[in-house]
């Protein structure tokens, strides 16, 4: 594998000494700084079928607030929290170029380096970081045989004088998430760790005036993060204080609103006031998730203290319903309407054109909404959940099939079903691959997969098998509705993502029985599709198969 096109920029920032910058502003003079920022755009480039956000319109409002506050004698950085890639098949099918030549048109100054920009190989996102022209940024993601830093640790930018430093990091779950077959070379360190070594390093060098990170780390209400790596309050709360200014992260996609200190509004309405987090003198931003809202922190600088003066998230195009005079339901902007820039939709437009056409096509209907919406997918078995299982099976011959929920990124409509919606569903284009074990070895992989936590994407949908989870262990299996042989040898089949050690799934993909069919895995479910049109979903509705003691 070859770093070199990650490495050079590095050696060029971080390992050359870097002389301290001498100061240029003016004491008792009061400089503005706003900082714009969004995160987690998973393919949204364009807008969707309600005109609600993508980057015509982002691209509008960024540049009205850039033209602004300039005209005031301000400054404008623009930042995100990284996770551009996978989401939306125009996008997925052609590497995000449209979304990263979108973002060096809004003029984008830098980013995070998310979990999902490492869903492709890195010659990839190696090709991404030339589309962009601006530095992707993490201080955490080490070689694993070089043991140095794959990406620039930081960037600094100055604005009338003002030197800003710019930090990024990277969630250490992206080991556990990310696809291994891409990761064998890549190691995720500590970020809190890294962020110390970061201050040091601009403490010792360049001493910027203003210190930010751009994270994907991911907000955790009071650091309780649970299953997930610890995100951007513990980050803060690591930190000296006030040392980082503000931290603008990604990661756990919400509209980071606080009522009071610790305690952040359950249910955002869009419009509304926004406070962000604030933890340890850190203040801590994240604008929800592709690019439904822009970000918006303006900043006061005044001898060498800086402070924040508004906050806001902008809503791009979110419209809500109401009924009219004769009881018809309807959309309605939030807030103003945005218009989509020209010249966003000429540059945009023929990629849009170009992946509809390779996704058009219908691959069958349903008769029921086949659910995989995160917040449910994540925490029961689904009919979309064990129809994937079910399909993954069938093609593998297996004896039951086993899919980790957090590969099913979202619903089926009734109706229709056009390979985008496959695409959609199952965006990663992992390979279908299948193993056997003993019923002794199987009790001991179920022990691990099907106990993991709700509310990830670990937690395991299932086909073919039923069994009673407890804490650390399962009992009352049955495989194909006859009790587990503990001699007997039974095939399953999963994603190669799982089985390759993803998710923290026990790894088989050594075992001398694993198989890797090279299928797909949405060309697998399309398959199964195109067989049983028209599908019933009642037929894949949970039954009681699991049943959880834990």
């Amino acid at each position: 594998m070859n770093i070199r096109p990650f490495i050079l920029p590095v050696l060029a920032a971080c390992c050359v000494a870097t002389p301290a910058i001498a100061k240029e502003w003016q004491d008792d003079k009061t400089y503005k700084l706003t900082i714009l920022h969004t995160n987690d755009n998973h393919g949204r480039f364009w807008h969707n079928r309600h005109g609600e956000y993508g980057m015509p319109a982002r691209f509008t409002l960024i540049n009205a607030i850039r033209n602004q506050v300039e005209a005031d004698g301000g400054s404008v950085l623009v930042l995100s929290g990284g996770d551009i890639n996978t989401g939306v098949p125009e996008s997925d099918l052609q590497d995000a170029e449209p979304d990263f030549k979108g973002m060096k048109k809004i003029g984008y100054d830098a980013m995070a380096l998310g979990n999902h920009e490492f869903d492709n190989p890195l010659e990839v996102l190696a090709k991404q970081q030339d589309w962009a022209g601006f530095p992707f940024l993490s201080a955490n993601i080490y070689s694993k045989d070089g043991g140095t830093r794959m990406f620039k640790p930081f960037t600094i930018f100055e604005k009338q004088g003002i030197n800003i430093a710019v930090m990024g990091l990277t969630t250490e779950d992206t080991a556990r998430i990310g696809n291994p077959e891409y990761l064998s070379n890549v190691e995720f360190k500590d970020p809190k760790a890294e962020a110390k070594l970061v201050l040091e390093e601009l403490a010792k060098g360049p001493k910027p005036d203003i210190v930010l990170a751009v994270t994907h780390m991911g907000h955790y209400d009071n650091g309780s993060h649970g299953y997930n790596a610890p995100g951007d309050v513990m980050l803060a709360r690591s930190l000296p204080e006030g040392a980082v200014t503000a931290v603008i992260g990604g990661h756990s996609q919400e509209a980071l609103c606080m009522e009071g200190d610790n305690v952040r509004i359950k249910k955002y309405k869009a419009g509304t006031a926004c406070a962000p987090d604030k933890q340890n003198g850190t203040y801590i931003m994240q604008a929800h998730e592709w690019g439904k809202y822009v970000g918006r922190a303006d900043f006061e600088f005044k001898n060498g203290k800086t402070t924040l003066a508004s906050y806001s998230l902008i809503p791009v195009n979110l419209k809500k319903k109401v009924k009219d005079a004769e009881g018809n339901s309807k959309r309605v902007h939030i807030s103003n309407a945005i218009a989509h820039n020209k010249e966003m939709l000429q540059l945009l437009g023929p990629y849009l054109n170009k992946g509809k056409e390779a996704i058009s096509m219908k691959v069958g209907s349903t008769n029921k909404l086949l659910v995989g919406e995160r917040n449910v997918v994540r925490f029961g078995q689904t009919n979309l959940g064990r129809l994937i299982a079910t399909a993954q099976m069938v093609k593998a011959k297996a004896d039951f099939g086993i899919m980790n929920s957090g590969g099913v990124r979202a619903s089926i409509e009734t109706g229709d079903i056009t390979y985008k919606e496959v695409l959609t569903v199952q965006p990663f284009s992992n390979t279908l691959t299948s193993a056997s074990m003993t019923g002794k070895d199987l009790l001991d992989y179920l022990a691990v997969v099907a106990t993991k936590p709700t509310d990830t994407g670990a937690y395991a949908q299932f086909a073919g098998i039923s069994m009673t989870v407890h804490k650390d262990s399962v009992s009352d299996v049955k495989i194909g509705g006859e009790p587990l042989d503990m001699e007997k040898s039974y095939r399953f089949s999963l994603p190669s993502f799982t089985a390759a050690g993803g998710d923290g799934y026990p790894k088989i993909s050594d075992l001398d029985s694993f198989v890797d069919t090279g299928f797909v895995d949405a060309d697998v479910l399309k398959e199964y599709l195109e067989n049983n049109n028209p599908l019933d979903a009642d037929a894949f509705e949970p039954k009681g198969e699991m049943v959880y003691k834990n």
